[in-house]
């Protein structure tokens, strides 16, 4: 779901700037396929009922990991600009999701840790962002499942032809703010925390078989 296989191809290492990204890649590569095995939104078998109940709580992540960023956003404008958080928003794509599926729009959302600085922002964004990667394939995959036919869903990939260009813009944020001083291993510490708490709360979508206990 977040940044693994595609991410790999668009990153080349050209200086020392980039091994906050390579840190992130291979230091969340457990995680990261944690995930990916609890939401296993490529299954042959995914029906709606299964796609609804993890929508709605990947819903209930987003709105609490933007609610983080959102008070970091307050307290470091210039970062926040750098960024372009106000146009990575998702939560309300999610809901527009459920919407289309017929579904209701679960009002839960996990208590996540405050995201006090910029390197625990990039962190968690790294998970948010990356996910992006991972969702045009799965959005190439709903398309295929004939149990799904006619369904367009949004949140998935929010930027169509754009996502490479966005994620570029993360990377080169990610970079300059180390380049700058930033503590990289902090960055790497919220995007494993982020992975874990988004993993422990999509949990209940899980397969049985897939995911042990």
């Amino acid at each position: 779901m977040a940044a693994g296989d595609m991410a790999a191809q668009v990153e080349h290492p050209r200086s020392g700037h980039d091994d906050v990204l390579r840190a992130l890649r291979t230091g969340t590569a457990g995680e990261h396929q944690l995930l990916e095995d609890t939401l296993d939104l490529l299954d042959p078998e995914l029906d709606r009922a299964r796609l609804a109940h993890v929508l709605g709580l990947m819903h209930g992540f987003w709105t609490a990991a933007e609610r983080g960023l959102d008070e970091w956003a307050a307290h470091h404008p210039a970062d926040a600009a750098r960024v372009d958080w106000a146009h990575r928003r998702r939560a309300g794509l999610f809901a527009a999701d459920l919407a289309t599926l017929g579904a209701p729009v679960p009002g839960a959302a996990p208590e996540l840790p405050a995201v006090p600085g910029t390197d625990e922002a990039l962190g968690r964004l790294y998970v948010l962002e990356g996910s992006t990667l991972g969702g045009t394939f799965i959005d190439r995959h709903l398309a295929a499942l004939p149990r799904l036919a006619g369904v367009r869903l949004r949140a998935f990939s929010p930027y169509g032809g754009e996502t490479g260009a966005m994620w570029a813009a993360y990377r080169r944020v990610a970079r300059a703010h180390v380049a700058a001083g930033g503590d990289a291993e902090r960055v790497l510490g919220a995007a494993r925390d982020a992975f874990r708490a988004l993993t422990g709360w999509c949990r209940p979508a899980a397969r049985a078989q897939a995911v042990g206990a």
